[in-house]
């Protein structure tokens, strides 16, 4: 029979690197093509490599049909599933494919749910009433995505933030394993023209501008640490001068009590001389 290759599906999984494909290549020339090539029909799902490398070199290759394809996103969700399983595929791309697949469930429950008018709870059927096809679990959490690409919440919220925002030679550098997932989050928080220039200047230059994001934003969490720092040391201040008051207001004080009790002395001395004044003009 022939073969079909569809482009869109040979496209949807990134590509091996020149690396790998010649690896495969010599795999196939040395033991043969062992694994069946998928077909849906007369179209090629699985094993666009190995056929194109059979083919070059005119070797044998099996064909398994795979009779549970209904419609194209079938076969997507398949591609994405063993793609996810495989141990050479990137913490990135699986990533990227979790996020796919999280797109295709959320229309397809969407679909499944459309017919059935509203009822009471609102979750979607368990089935396809027309095609029996069993609605896939939603992909609507962190937690969900992480456990689907075997990936921490944190890397799924770094990578999908490079797919939305990095620009296009920012994520070819992290495909190719250039700059880590950490570091392309960082850099695409900046301007467009800023992450093209830093990944035209390469890997250096990238690490670079992510270390340079990393530290604006430290920045105002010091200087807003310091604040605090600052009002402790003007209380403290604050404090010392009070003490400082009360102590001059209590020296202050014992002083006016001396003055007093001074004045009272001579006051009583003075009423002592007047009475013995007065003692002597008084009659016999």
């Amino acid at each position: 029979m022939d073969i079909v290759v569809n482009e869109e599906l040979k496209a949807y999984i990134d590509p091996l690197t020149a690396e790998e494909y010649e690896a495969l290549e010599r795999s196939i020339l040395a033991e043969g093509c062992r694994d069946a090539l998928v077909l849906w029909g007369d179209v090629l799902v699985d094993g666009h490599n190995r056929y194109g490398i059979c083919r070059k070199h005119g070797l044998p290759f099996q064909t398994v049909q795979n009779t549970r394809f209904q419609s194209l996103e079938d076969v997507y969700l398949w591609m994405i599933d063993q793609h996810l399983g495989r141990r050479s595929v990137s913490e990135f791309q699986r990533g990227v494919l979790a996020l796919r697949k999280r797109e295709i469930v959320a229309a397809r429950r969407a679909q499944v749910a459309a017919p059935s008018p509203a009822p009471a709870d609102p979750a979607p059927p368990a089935h396809d009433a027309s095609t029996g096809r069993a609605a896939p679990e939603p992909l609507d959490t962190r937690e969900a995505l992480a456990k689907a690409a075997r990936l921490s919440s944190s890397q799924v919220v770094m990578i999908e933030k490079i797919q939305k925002q990095a620009a296009p030679e920012v994520v070819a550098a992290v495909k190719a394993g250039t700059i880590s997932i950490n570091a392309a989050a960082a850099v695409a928080s900046l301007p467009a023209e800023q992450q093209v220039a830093a990944a035209a200047a390469g890997k250096d230059e990238l690490r670079l501008a992510a270390k340079r994001v990393r530290e604006s934003r430290r920045k105002p969490r010091s200087e807003s640490a310091a604040v605090p720092q600052q009002e402790a040391v003007e209380s403290e201040d604050t404090v010392e001068s009070l003490r400082q008051r009360v102590a001059a207001l209590t020296a202050e004080n014992a002083a006016l009590r001396h003055q007093v009790a001074a004045l009272q002395e001579q006051l009583l001395a003075r009423a002592g001389g007047a009475d013995q004044a007065a003692d002597a003009f008084a009659p016999f």
